[in-house]
């Protein structure tokens, strides 16, 4: 296993793999097991929960579970129960043709919302879920909510609405970039691993920033006519993952208050590991944290419990205050 190295964070969408051996193995018993144990020690090298769990016991049940598989592609009963037994709801393997195994018992989908409409003096930014690793997508991505702040600004805006409502997460980087200007420069949070190592994610002139590693640069960022404005964040039980990290990055802010529901509790980070047969695991490595470094990987709380009735006024009535 000394070939698998984790590179952080599956937010990143970036992966790194092992070389595999594509010969057929007569012997099918013997290639699930050594696939199964490839999944475990792995699982217990980097995951979040690597300290807290049996892993003699959870190897055990895993291959037993996985015992009557004949090929690799039979061991999705044994691949779910090893992603049951990590306990962190937020790891899941993705198959080549594109099928994911999860072992989450969290379901939080999105509900319907209204088109919103905010008076003059209020601008309202919609940041939705993104999961493209193309790279003029996700730059585009970045400038459409620029543009959007652009469009909308002027001297009278009074605050802004940043609705994160029914974003379930994907890469979280060209939200970041995007959603910068409104939000402000500087760390904005943190992930934090098993071992306590700490990473730093920042905005700064355009550009979403991991630690010192640049990961989504706008073309031409753009600056408030009013800096540092009001801001209400609006959340639901459907803000998700890379969802909740932009939720996260506005905690501590100044002049920012959150409106709605608890969100998802997925405020955890993914590495993505691409196993011997072409899969990928990804799996949960580290803990969000905020600007203060309050750790989460729980559901974040609003500031102030708001209905979809009421939620929108809420924030303009908090923005006008």
């Amino acid at each position: 296993m000394n070939c698998i190295k984790p590179f952080f964070l599956i937010i990143l969408i970036v992966f790194v793999s092992c070389s595999s051996n594509e010969d057929d193995d007569p012997q099918a018993n013997e290639e699930v097991v050594n696939f199964l144990n490839e999944v475990v020690n792995i699982m217990g090298m980097y995951s979040i929960n690597r300290d807290t769990i049996d892993w003699s016991n959870f190897r055990n049940q895993v291959l037993e579970k996985g015992s009557t598989a004949q090929r690799i592609d039979q061991t999705d009963d044994a691949l779910r129960l090893a992603l049951v037994l990590l306990g962190d709801n937020h790891s899941s393997i993705r198959k080549q043709n594109g099928t994911f195994v999860t072992g989450s018992n969290v379901n939080c989908p999105p509900p319907p919302l209204e088109t919103v409409a905010t008076p003059d003096d209020i601008g309202y930014i919609r940041v939705r879920s993104f999961g493209g690793v193309d790279p003029e997508a996700v730059v585009a991505f970045a400038e459409n909510i620029q543009e959007d702040i652009r469009t909308q600004d002027n001297q009278d805006i009074t605050g802004w609405i940043v609705d994160l409502r029914n974003n379930t997460g994907g890469n979280m980087w060209p939200m970041l970039a995007g959603i910068g200007p409104i939000l402000g420069e500087g760390t904005v949070g943190h992930f934090v691993g098993p071992d306590n190592s700490r990473y730093v994610w920042s905005f700064s002139d355009g550009v979403a920033i991991l630690d010192s590693r640049p990961l989504v640069r706008v073309s031409e960022n753009y600056e408030l006519l009013n800096p540092n404005p009001k801001v209400a964040v609006l959340l639901n039980k459907a803000v998700i993952s890379s969802g909740e990290a932009i939720a996260i990055s506005f905690i501590g802010r100044e002049n920012t208050m959150s409106f709605g529901s608890e969100t998802c509790g997925l405020s955890t980070a993914n590495s993505g590991f691409t196993l011997s047969n072409g899969w990928t695991l990804g799996l949960t490595t580290a803990y969000m944290a905020d600007r203060n470094q309050n750790v989460f990987g729980e559901p974040i709380t609003p500031d102030t419990p708001a209905t979809n009735r009421t939620i929108v006024q809420d924030a303009i009535n908090y923005l006008r205050n």
